[in-house]
């Protein structure tokens, strides 16, 4: 099967902006490649990361660049859909972020070149006591680490964005044990199988992505916690039953403020609410949302332009 391949420049500030743009066009797979990864091989010397995308030098010029995989019959539709949302971010982001030229340019390729191209990227990733890492690298824990697999089919989320590793570490500090998570737009199932390494009960997991859904319930098995993960095609938390001790949803701030109403039902009360995906601008407005309906904020965490924010649902 052939895809196109969009490659678009910009900045690495920038970059993880971009993804999400490229992220609402396919279900194939986005890349990143930073030219900071390339100083950083170089200081650090990891030996996890051994490879060097060769059109890193164009990415030298402006910081960053982003690809995107799309089946090639809809590649002309989405070119036009992509573009829009480019000219969209660079308004928005003018005096705020630089984003860089966001020159796009696209190729053919074989449907087995781009997964092989995602490989090449993917390192271990650390985070505290958690480590995401590929199934194909081998990886020895050192002691108190906890391993979370990541196969090649996922389709969704390999935490190496800022929100996913916010919301990965403010789970270690949050989840105790015998809690019960609610993992809301679960996307790969990393959150809330991380929730379960780090000592959840049991995990609860949600995506109105039958794709996302697929690839959460093979992560859970591959790292053998399907036992303690149910996953669920659902719009947020339609028809989940369950009341979960501590919830987390690593989604835009719009569908967030959706969850205020039904996720004052199915946290307990005093339950933590740990959210991310929230740009600076819309960080008040997701917050005061929460709050209207009986959270209050316990603290804010940033990476980048991302924020992440935990609360606590102490009722009106």
């Amino acid at each position: 099967m052939k895809f196109t391949e969009f490659t678009i420049s910009t900045t690495s500030e920038a970059s993880e902006l971009v993804a999400d743009i490229l992220w609402q066009y396919t279900t194939y797979g986005v890349a990143v490649c930073d030219y900071k990864d390339v100083i950083e091989l170089i200081e650090c010397r990891r030996e996890t990361f051994d490879y060097i995308e060769e059109d890193l030098e164009r990415a030298k010029e402006t910081g960053a660049l982003v690809k995107a995989y799309v089946e090639l019959s809809e590649s002309e539709t989405v070119a036009a859909a992509i573009n829009e949302d480019l000219n969209r971010l660079a308004k928005n982001a003018e005096g705020n972020v630089l984003v860089g030229t966001l020159e796009t340019t696209k190729r053919v390729v074989e449907g087995d070149d781009w997964i092989e191209i995602w490989k090449k990227h993917f390192r271990p990733i650390h985070y505290g006591k958690i480590v995401i890492c590929p199934k194909w690298i081998s990886y020895e824990a050192k002691e108190n680490e906890q391993i979370i697999y990541i196969d090649s089919n996922m389709a969704f989320g390999t935490g190496e964005h800022e929100t996913t590793s916010m919301c990965i570490t403010l789970l270690e500090k949050y989840v105790t044990a015998g809690t019960t998570v609610l993992d809301i737009g679960t996307g790969s199932g990393v959150l809330g199988i991380a929730a379960v390494k780090l000592g959840a009960k049991k995990s609860v997991m949600t995506d109105i992505d039958q794709v996302a859904v697929l690839s959460a319930k093979h992560n859970a098995e591959i790292n053998e916690v399907a036992s303690k993960c149910e996953v669920w095609r659902s719009d947020l938390i339609e028809g989940v039953s369950d009341i979960g001790d501590l919830a987390v949803a690593n989604i835009t701030a719009e569908i967030l403020v959706r969850l205020t109403g039904d996720i004052t039902r199915q946290l307990q009360r005093n339950g933590t609410l740990i959210i991310s995906g929230i740009i600076k601008s819309r960080l008040q407005f997701v917050i005061d949302s929460f709050k209207a309906c009986g959270f209050e904020l316990i603290e804010v965490c940033s990476k980048g332009e991302w924020h992440a924010v935990v609360m606590k649902n102490v009722g009106l």
